[in-house]
């Protein structure tokens, strides 16, 4: 199984938008949190705005 997980910058926003391989998605200002975030599946928090150390 080949799992592909994306962060893109949201156009005309200093904001990453991070979409997981199940297809949650959540955005960040900080790409630290980002992969977190990512990383952290199955047990991601809430979709929506992440801030550090909420990952």
């Amino acid at each position: 199984m080949t799992r592909v997980y994306r962060i893109e910058w949201v156009p005309g926003t200093d904001r990453l938008r991070g979409i997981c391989h199940c297809g949650a998605a959540g955005e960040a200002h900080d790409p630290v949190s980002m992969w977190q975030w990512l990383l952290a599946h199955p047990a991601h928090p809430a979709p929506g705005d992440l801030r550090p150390g909420t990952a």
